[in-house]
């Protein structure tokens, strides 16, 4: 990514400091917007920029991305007009069956998404939807647990995008299925907590497909020098509203062609 002059850079290491403090100690933090703006979304990047390296210079491993603001109705509500990315890292991973620490994500969420797993690099200056088929190798269903280092989830698009896109934890399902053998556009979703149902949606509500989202991505990621390798995982974008976790919560979500996924919470 291009860096910004001397005293923006200030900005953005000050910004990264306090998202990386919050993230250290538990403990969220007022908006960093009063920081860097409402706007200036390639300063929120940059912030982002600044604790992945670190995050990677500590031997954290890189394993995939994740889409936000896929929702035509959330982008509005930011006044944004396209979705926004973080990075997703080894140890964010969560196995089913493995309860899930609540302290390990703060003011935690969940989200029902398709996962697409690579089996080709997509590094090319342009991309096609044909390089994007040619290049996922299965799909599987999600349950993406965001988090957000700022109080109260008080945030606009520069604060979720410095805060590495509101990133969490993620659990992936057990069953792979082939691009061919179902219809990402249309594939419903439902997502029930303890039995009732919570979140409902369909692969139409993310950009019109999950696979536009992750198209947008791949295209974005090639230019900004990070791009999706073979094995690399991208959570392509919620189906349904998020819903706010407590302790001892079980979610249980299926999407249709793809089978399902659970994520179950420790009491508190």
């Amino acid at each position: 990514m291009n860096q910004p002059d001397t005293a923006l850079a200030r900005t953005a290491l000050e910004a990264a400091d306090l998202l990386y403090e919050a993230e250290l100690k538990g403990v969220a933090i007022p908006p960093v917007r009063s920081l860097i703006g409402e706007t200036d979304l390639k300063l929120a990047y940059a912030v982002q920029e600044i604790n992945t390296r670190r995050a990677l210079e500590a031997g954290r491993r890189l394993v995939g991305r994740k889409i936000g603001l896929t929702s035509a109705a959330v982008q509005k509500q930011l006044g944004v007009g396209q979705p926004d990315y973080g990075m997703l890292f080894a140890d964010m991973a969560r196995v089913e069956g493995e309860e899930i620490v609540l302290k390990d994500v703060l003011q935690p969420k969940v989200e029902a998404e398709i996962a697409f797993v690579f089996g080709r690099d997509l590094d090319a200056d342009q991309l096609t939807v044909a390089d994007l088929f040619q290049a996922i190798d299965f799909a599987v269903p999600a349950i993406e647990i965001v988090g957000s280092r700022v109080l109260n989830w008080d945030i606009r698009i520069t604060d979720t995008i410095a805060d590495n896109a509101s990133s969490g934890l993620y659990v992936l399902g057990s069953k792979p299925t082939r691009l061919c053998d179902f219809d990402a556009r249309h594939a419903g979703m439902t997502m029930e907590r303890s039995g009732v149902l919570v979140s409902s949606g369909a692969g139409s509500a993310c950009l019109g497909s999950p696979l536009n989202s992750t198209l947008w991505l791949a295209t974005v990621m090639a230019r900004a020098g990070y791009p999706l390798r073979a094995g690399d995982t991208v959570l392509s974008g919620a189906l349904g509203p998020m819903v706010p976790v407590l302790g001892g919560d079980v979610f249980d979500v299926c999407i249709a062609g793809l089978g399902s996924v659970t994520a179950a919470f420790e009491k508190e």
